[in-house]
């Protein structure tokens, strides 16, 4: 990813349309950015129960494609930087013995706010940066692992909050800008408490982020408005979702062809020599013998001889006259001598006898 990427404000928000393609994006590609923030201080020190859970998390939760940064944090916080790109198992042991490594539990005080901030807005930069690119947007994650409390009110203060902290007021900048991005994620978060051998507590908390970007929509020349996403969700969906239009009209061609070769064609067979008419009934991969009986067709349509003369062979929605060579056969005025196509709903058939005498009868084909 490009590193000119500018920092990026709190956007518009997104109408519900753009999160779902966004998700959708998400779920094409695949891959999530997963930062674990651990505190630092002497309040948390993660106990045996602590990287138990950690670790648990990193390697039942963490998938291919994944993008996994540390992060400890204490009165100061470790930019995001040098990403860990998760391909299996074995690149767990990339990433636990780094947070244990970290947690000494030899710092003192925690800005928690400062991290809030400083996560929260550099994870919102990559999926800016993402979107300007034209690449992927993620779904994001923050597992944090404090006793200090998250998402608290502007200007409420923590009782580990460095002095010289911003974010010991209310109307700084710093303070500000943490709840305009607070506000402007849709942050979803689940805890659960952790007992330290102190009998102190402190949660691991995983703060999930579906895919969001933040749109900037201007006005134009003309009376018109040009913003980011939409042109962006464009670009990323029109081919999948080509595709899945020709896919989806590909089956419900399949689906129409093959509920028509169920249904029974109705053959009307009419005698030019006056004899009562015949009704055959054919359906798909069936066979009609013209001349004698034959145990494999479905019926037979009498002429003279003592033999099969040709066969009308049905193959999904096309009439077939396969000859035997056993006796002539006319179809509408030619001798078939071959595997022949019908085509129209309509045919004339003559099979002369013996003494070359004509035996003529129409079939009238009703596929509804």
């Amino acid at each position: 990813m490009s590193e000119s990427c500018p920092t990026v404000a709190p956007g518009q928000p997104l109408t519900p349309l753009q999160r779902t393609a966004l998700q959708l994006v998400a779920r094409l590609h695949g891959g999530r950015d997963v930062v674990l923030a651990i505190d630092l201080t002497e309040s948390v020190g993660l106990n045996e129960e602590g990287r138990l859970r950690l670790r648990q998390i990193v390697e039942d939760s963490l998938q291919p494609g994944d993008t996994v940064y540390v992060v400890p944090f204490a009165s100061t916080v470790v930019p995001l930087e040098a990403p860990i790109a998760f391909k299996s198992n074995e690149d767990v042991d990339r990433i636990i013995p780094g947070i244990e490594s970290q947690s000494d539990g030899n710092f003192r005080n925690t800005d928690i706010q400062l991290a809030e901030l400083s996560i929260y807005q550099k994870l919102a930069q990559i999926n800016q940066c993402r979107l300007t690119e034209n690449q992927a947007i993620k779904p994001q994650s923050v597992v944090w692992i404090t006793d200090a409390p998250l998402g608290t009110k502007l200007g409420s203060e923590w009782i580990e909050t460095p002095f010289e902290s911003p974010f010991r007021k209310e109307n700084s900048l710093p303070s500000q800008q943490r709840r305009a991005w607070m506000q402007a994620l849709p942050l979803q978060e689940r805890s659960l408490s952790i007992r330290t051998k102190d009998e102190q507590v402190y949660k691991l908390t995983v703060v999930d982020i579906p895919p969001t970007v933040q749109e900037f929509c201007t006005p134009a020349p003309g009376g018109k408005e040009t913003c980011l996403v939409n042109a962006y969700l464009w670009g990323q969906l029109w081919l999948p979702a080509s595709g899945l239009a020709i896919g989806l009209i590909a089956i419900l061609f399949a689906v129409k062809t093959w509920m028509s070769w169920q249904k029974k064609w109705q053959l009307i067979v009419d005698f030019a020599s006056g004899q009562e008419e015949q009704i055959c009934y054919l359906r798909h991969d069936r066979r009609i013998a013209i001349g004698e009986d034959d145990g494999n067709c479905v019926d037979a349509i009498d002429c003279p001889g003592e033999e099969v003369r040709a066969y009308l062979e049905r193959k999904g929605n096309s009439l077939y006259l396969v000859p035997t060579g056993s006796g002539k056969i006319d179809c509408n005025g030619r001798e078939v001598t071959q595997r022949t196509r019908i085509s129209g709903s309509q045919m004339r058939l003559n099979c002369p006898d013996g003494n070359n005498r004509d035996f003529e009868f129409a079939i009238e084909i009703k596929k509804s």
